[in-house]
């Protein structure tokens, strides 16, 4: 049987790039579709940056 590595480190990095929002870290909306959104935009943010598209 084949183990695998644990992958703790992808999920504490994400969460800790999720952070840097602080609309998120803090949760000032109220509604749960504007927390959405702004997750939402985070999270493709985060991506575009990983990808090196943004400078």
């Amino acid at each position: 049987m084949a183990r695998h590595k644990a992958r703790r480190w992808v999920v504490e990095r994400t969460h800790s790039w999720m952070n840097r929002f602080r609309a998120i870290l803090v949760r000032w909306a109220k509604r749960a579709d504007i927390y959405l959104a702004l997750l939402r935009f985070a999270c493709g943010l985060i991506t575009w940056r990983a990808a090196g598209l943004l400078g």
